[in-house]
């Protein structure tokens, strides 16, 4: 069989994404309604950190307007799983029902095909309000701006989304041995939260944890450094890139592995 390109599938993506997005828009009350709650969700976020900053102007050595860069900075690099992943929140009902087998008989790849049925266009609001927190803070800090410091701060932010989107596909993809694989999912989606926070707040035990076992300092801490304090950047910031390509890689082939060994309900 013919390899695909690159190409194709961005052409096979946007006929995808143009029909999922008439189907969202034939119920615009429930897209807005929807929209409304993610922005207010997140400005609940923005209030609690000025709630907290009310009583203590730092912590540890951060802040309040470095915490809120790093908030942003997880916002903005949460967007993609947000955006393009959603759709495994719903792998365990596929698989389960035995309905995923439709996706197996297609000659395109198989991963692509599942992820690219739904895209969450409510990420677009949190987006919004990520890259509103970022610019805010950023002129509240007085950092520089640069075009080689816009092109850090892209790299880094698209690479920190790649840590969650792995978390993501690894513990949805439990689903094709795990048969309540969703506490595995709402595990992982509950300690994102932790990631909007300097990982030097934290003790030694969950520094090691949040950076070797569960990543998430990788969504925002070490990254955001490489523009929040270029003066000290540690090797493991520089490092983001490639990190947060690895583990995207160990999550596709493992989500794959389990797709492939799938064979129906029961499965």
């Amino acid at each position: 069989m013919k390899q695909k390109g690159l190409g194709f599938y961005l052409r096979i993506y946007g006929k995808i994404l143009a029909q999922d997005l008439k189907s969202k828009m034939s119920y615009r009350a429930d897209f807005i309604i929807s929209t409304i709650g993610m922005i207010f969700t997140n400005i609940a976020g923005f209030v609690s950190f000025w709630i907290l900053f009310r009583n203590f102007p730092s912590i540890n050595g951060w802040s309040y307007y470095e915490m809120l860069f790093l908030y942003g900075f997880s916002l903005v690099s949460l967007t993609p799983v947000q955006c393009f992943f959603d759709n495994n929140w719903s792998l365990r009902m596929y698989v389960y029902s035995g309905d995923f087998i439709k996706y197996c008989f297609r000659p395109i790849n198989l991963f692509f095909y599942y992820q690219s049925e739904v895209f969450d266009i409510k990420g677009l609001g949190q987006l919004s309000f990520g890259i509103g927190t970022l610019i805010y803070s950023w002129s509240k800090i007085g950092l520089g701006f640069t075009p080689l410091i816009l092109m850090k701060m892209i790299v880094f932010l698209l690479t920190a989304s790649l840590i969650m989107i792995a978390l993501q596909n690894a513990s949805a993809a439990t689903c094709f041995w795990i048969q309540n694989s969703f506490y595995v999912l709402d595990l992982v989606l509950k300690f994102k939260d932790y990631a909007r926070y300097p990982i030097t707040i934290f003790s030694p035990v969950f520094r090691f944890i949040f950076t070797f076992i569960m990543p998430i300092a990788f969504i925002a801490y070490y990254p955001s450094l490489v523009i929040l304090r270029p003066d000290e950047v540690p090797l493991l910031s520089w490092l983001s890139p490639l990190i947060g390509c690895l583990f995207f890689w160990i999550s596709y082939k493992f989500w794959m592995y389990g797709a492939m060994k799938y064979s129906g309900t029961g499965s």
